[in-house]
């Protein structure tokens, strides 16, 4: 029974914390392919962790549908059709059709220097060539619109987007591609700095349609049996196991 009270342990958020962003670093950087199945004991034994901790970090990652949980087979990752693409990006265009129709009326200059700021972390990512970075800021400069309204429905609706997007991008976009995004977000600060609403909005409508079109479905090839011990080497053990449990 002690054995068994030690291996759960107690609630550890900043432990919590390690392993989910190391499975979404792994998911924004495209080394879990579509289809992944995610299980709990490799897993475990790859963070170090119980089971217990690893379903739980799964489950986080399901609810801001990252990955899909399945009844009676766990979590994998996703495997969007053709027609969730299209839903996807047709709303990502329809709510920021909306965003800049009213924030071009709001535009400051302390809100473009923001903007300006945010484009030079982008080019700095791709220059790197930090894809996980890029995919994550690409994401943040649409936040970075809402966010400027105010409007807390708003910023929940974009975040469940970008949360079934940013896992497209990183399972269906070629890496070469994503530093087109950076110029297309600097085009729509131009027309935002203009204050040229039609041009903000067309901007903003082909960069949406251009990311989509760059998704390839048949160049990512599904799986349920990836090697998850390589997709996370090297990782270190988060905790070392008690002597008790090491013999």
């Amino acid at each position: 029974m002690a054995m068994r009270a030690q291996r759960i342990g107690k609630a550890n958020p900043a432990e919590d914390e390690a392993v989910y962003q190391a499975i979404l670093r792994a998911l924004l950087e495209g080394k879990l392919k579509a289809g992944t199945k995610l299980a709990e004991t490799p897993l475990a034994a790859i963070f170090g962790v119980s089971r217990e901790r690893i379903r739980k970090v799964l489950h986080r990652l399901g609810a801001e549908r990252r990955l899909e949980m399945i009844p009676n087979r766990g979590a994998r990752v996703p495997r969007p059709t053709l027609d969730d693409i299209r839903r996807v990006y047709e709303a990502h265009r329809v709510l920021e059709a909306g965003v800049l129709s009213l924030l071009v009326l709001r535009v400051d200059e302390v809100l473009l220097a923001q903007l300006d700021t945010h484009l030079e972390e982008e080019r700095a990512a791709a220059r790197r060539g930090d894809r996980a970075a890029s995919v994550r800021l690409s994401g943040a400069f649409h936040v970075h619109l809402v966010e400027a309204l105010g409007n807390p429905e708003l910023s929940r609706i974009l975040a469940d987007l970008l949360s079934r997007s940013s896992v497209m991008v990183s399972v269906y976009e070629p890496a070469a591609q994503s530093i087109c995004a950076v110029d297309e977000h600097g085009a729509i600060v131009a027309a935002l700095r203009d204050r040229d609403l039609m041009r903000a909005i067309a901007v903003s409508r082909e960069h949406f349609l251009h990311v989509e079109g760059r998704l390839r479905l048949d160049e990512a090839a599904a799986s349920e049996s990836e090697d998850l011990a390589a997709i996370f080497t090297p990782v270190k053990p988060l905790r070392r196991k008690p002597r008790s449990a090491q013999s």
